[in-house]
């Protein structure tokens, strides 16, 4: 099952940026033999101004066909990282081919996207900035990946 981080921003060089992609790298190094990869990261940037709405519209353009949406909101489902790697494992074992886990911007995701997603999952109660979100979905991916390979990396 190929997994697609779908995000408003564009993340330069800098500390975001490297663990990013060093989670990233682990999660589809790790999650290959389980079934989970590749692993991609599409970023759009509303250049115009056009706000929420705007961003959404750049969002949907990036899903792959066919994709599961996974929306990252503050109203979201929250799970553990155990109860995580499940869904996941869920959705590949269900024959999802496709999970895009869409990012929005400063503003958050647009409600009507919202709506469309078929999950929405949050981070706690707190609003975090939409690039560390970025960071902590990602080492959530290595995580599931290791909780499902059964690796030591996650100590609960």
């Amino acid at each position: 099952m190929r997994l697609h981080l779908c995000v408003v921003g564009r993340l330069r060089k800098g500390p975001e940026k490297a663990l990013v992609d060093d989670y990233l790298d682990r999660a589809e190094k790790t999650g290959r033999a389980l079934g989970l990869g590749p692993v991609s990261c599409v970023e759009v940037e509303d250049k115009k101004g056009g706000g929420m709405a705007a961003e959404a519209a750049l969002l949907r353009r990036a899903l792959p066909a066919g994709a599961l949406l996974c929306v990252l909101d503050e109203r979201g489902a929250r799970m553990s990282s155990p109860d995580f790697a499940g869904q996941i494992a869920k959705w590949r074992d269900t024959g999802r081919q496709d999970v895009a886990f869409a990012i929005g911007g400063a503003d958050g995701i647009d409600p009507f996207l919202r709506a469309e997603a078929d999950f929405a999952l949050s981070f706690g109660a707190m609003v975090w900035p939409h690039m560390l979100v970025r960071v902590m979905l990602a080492e959530q991916l290595y995580r599931a990946a290791s909780i499902l390979a059964g690796t030591p990396y996650h100590r609960a």
